[in-house]
């Protein structure tokens, strides 16, 4: 035989030998059992119950698109609860609603004195900075005393603040103070986005409610303060409104209006415990959405080829 043919046929030799050994080691690789399919497709059908709802922590939540006007989730959205400082948000919208000067100088007196607050008793702010603080920082002697200051005093800003509520159909919201360390100060996740978007029209309220912090001079002393939500911070989240609140009987509370792939999303958060619990259930939604909506994308492109 020739050299030529002894090497095509070492050639084949060679080549036969690796099939077989690899189709001997995908058979050894091969599952026998059938548990092994019947495990994937549980497996394969978890994760598209994971991709078709967010997982989200917070006992009560709501998730609205509000370009295509659609509820993309809900948890006891319509759960009358407790909602904390999320209060703040109606007490700034009814101030600014009355028009008042930002830049006129407002004292904060021993009658706006409230609990869970660094603002000093006798301190002059303006307007605009006691909004910068109720909304950034949720300062509740700067949500007090914007009140205290409104056109007839506090009893008028609450009655304001439950007549805007009707204004704007948040049927099952009450006030009856303007920091919401009440219990009384209560509402619904449907309620909420209500009051989230109209905040969203107000620039005044867009503008410091998303501030990444804020200092205040006090004589000699420099009082640094900072924002309740780290997300305003994260330049991945196009924030246009938010509002965070806290106390025991509302647990960790968190609001705001988004901006997802073009799409203008409102997510209300209630009820959630542990401190960094409604920022978690913030990003899990997002992501969630992100993958809804890129999903979307793609299946109308291939509708279209």
């Amino acid at each position: 035989m020739s050299t030529r043919g002894s090497g095509l046929l070492a050639l084949i030799l060679i080549s036969f030998l690796i099939g077989g050994f690899g189709s001997s080691a995908a058979a050894h690789a091969a599952p026998r059992h059938p548990l092994h399919r019947y495990v994937r497709h549980r497996y394969i059908r978890h994760r598209a119950r994971r991709v078709s709802r967010p997982y989200v922590r917070s006992q009560e939540a709501l998730v609205y698109d509000a370009t295509l006007a659609r509820v993309l989730y809900a948890k006891r959205s319509a759960g009358v609860t407790p909602i904390a400082s999320i209060t703040k948000l109606m007490t700034t919208l009814v101030v600014a609603d009355a028009h008042q000067p930002l830049a006129q100088r407002l004292q904060v007196t021993r009658a706006d004195w409230t609990p869970y607050s660094h603002l000093p008793i006798g301190i002059w702010l303006t307007r605009a900075q006691l909004f910068h603080l109720a909304l950034m920082s949720s300062e509740n002697r700067a949500a007090r005393t914007l009140c205290s200051n409104y056109p007839g005093g506090l009893p008028a800003c609450v009655r304001a603040m439950n007549a805007k509520a009707r204004a704007l159909g948040m049927t099952h919201t009450h006030f009856v103070e303007p920091t919401g360390l009440s219990v009384q100060n209560v509402s619904t996740p449907g309620d909420l986005a209500k009051l989230v978007l109209a905040a969203a029209h107000n620039p005044v309220i867009r503008r410091y409610s998303t501030s990444p912090g804020y200092t205040i001079r006090d004589g000699r002393w420099r009082l640094p303060y900072y924002p309740t939500d780290p997300l305003v911070r994260d330049r991945w989240w196009h924030i246009v409104v938010q509002k965070t609140g806290f106390t025991d009987p509302a647990g960790q509370c968190l609001v705001l209006d988004t901006y997802i792939d073009h799409h203008n999303i409102v997510m209300v958060l209630m009820h959630s415990w542990g401190k960094y619990t409604r920022t978690a259930d913030a990003l899990r939604v997002k992501q969630w959405l992100q993958a809804s909506l890129l999903r979307h994308r793609w299946a109308t492109v291939a509708s279209r080829m």
